[in-house]
């Protein structure tokens, strides 16, 4: 006996990796801090880059978020429903991510891979609670994280000028050097405010606090089941819907600069992604999503590879040891790459579901967490005790 699937998470899981696409490729393009320096756009650029900052970034990867804690929850139904214990598994899981996401910083500095590995040990000691006590742990950890984002966002005329120098040789070594020379860049070089050790440990320490509200918020909802018996919960898709003018009036007042940017920036878009996720839950069984559901559907069962596989593309697509054209496509034309880019991803997954179960990483992934050849789940004898 297995957990049923649950077909709208895959279908948010492939929308939630457009997104994030589209968010990234702001990094890939322009630099993890040179996407926030961006000057001398053109109109349209400038359209673009508002666009993505007020609809996009910072709310689709709080989708995904969402989703990794549902389904880790039902990942370890799976597992006891089938009568062995979860700690084990889960515990192999959490360092089968680390190692992906440790090998996946070698192509990349934006990563989530292996944060999630380590934000699931985070998550244990919530495993068996209650939807409720989730529900109210992801209320105050929400409250807590936007009230930390409190505070001036201005820089000193010094550290403008800091960041700036170094944006420029990240600019110069992303678009011309090799392999080698970008990876000792990102090793070497460290970034205006981070060379404080113990600063870095603090932001390690403090670093689960600010994406616990919505894995809870995940875990709670497939606890209570959601999204199983759609028809019966639009009432509550109708209200969460409500979050996303909510959440879009929030990131686009944080522009205006004062000490509550930093929460209106946090909150905002964490309650826009609830309400997207909330939104496309209303609009799924319409005629038009539904055509384009089995698309976003087959990314999202290979989520994993198809994340991969953006980093993979992209870095040699702009990269200097690629094709180099790092900072040249512009904020708009990154948007319609990505499309393309996306597009593709959905029809090969389409194709590949036809004739494969999952992906390849998806396999390498479960193989390690079933510690079976087969990636099965094994099955306890008989006599053996049923809970952890």
């Amino acid at each position: 006996m297995t957990t049923k699937r649950v077909t709208f998470i895959d279908t948010m899981r492939g929308f939630s990796l457009f997104g994030i696409l589209m968010a990234n490729l702001l990094i890939f393009q322009f630099g993890m801090y040179g996407k926030d320096e961006l000057k001398d756009l053109s109109a349209l650029d400038n359209g673009a880059l508002y666009f993505v900052k007020i609809f996009i970034e910072g709310s689709f990867m709080p989708i995904f978020t969402i989703l990794f804690g549902f389904s880790l929850i039902k990942l370890i139904e799976s597992i006891r429903k089938k009568k062995d214990k979860s700690r084990w598994s889960i515990l192999r899981r959490v360092t089968g991510l680390i190692a992906l996401g440790w090998l996946h910083s070698f192509l990349w500095d934006g990563d989530i891979l292996f944060s999630y590995g380590c934000m699931t040990l985070f998550l244990i000691p919530f495993i068996n609670r209650k939807p409720k006590t989730l529900f109210i742990w992801a209320g105050i950890f929400l409250l807590l994280t936007t009230a930390l984002s409190f505070g001036p966002m201005t820089e000193s005329e010094k550290e403008q000028k800091e960041m700036q120098t170094y944006i420029q040789k990240a600019d110069d070594v992303y678009a011309n050097g090799s392999y080698f020379e970008i990876q000792d860049f990102r090793s070497n070089v460290i970034p205006p405010g981070l060379d404080d050790p113990a600063l870095i440990f603090i932001l390690l320490i403090i670093g689960p606090v600010f994406y616990a509200s919505l894995f809870l918020l995940g875990m709670g909802l497939a606890k209570e089941q959601a999204f199983v018996n759609m028809e019966d919960e639009k009432k509550w898709y109708k209200l969460g819907a409500l979050l996303v003018p909510i959440g879009l009036a929030c990131k686009s007042l944080s522009f205006i600069e004062s000490n509550f940017s930093g929460m209106l920036m946090m909150g905002g878009s964490q309650l826009l992604s609830v309400g997207y996720v909330c939104l496309a839950a209303l609009l799924y069984n319409t005629r038009p999503v539904q055509r384009l559901a089995p698309a976003f559907e087959s990314v999202g069962k290979l989520s994993l590879t198809n994340y991969l596989t953006q980093t993979i593309i992209c870095t040699t697509v702009f990269y200097g040891y690629g094709l180099g054209l790092y900072g040249k496509l512009g904020v708009f034309g990154g948007i319609l790459f990505g499309i393309v880019l996306y597009s593709l991803q959905c029809v090969f997954s389409l194709a590949y579901l036809k004739k494969f179960k999952r992906g390849p990483f998806e396999t390498v992934l479960r193989v390690w967490t079933n510690w079976s050849w087969n990636g099965q789940i094994k099955i306890k004898q008989k006599g053996s005790t049923l809970h952890e």
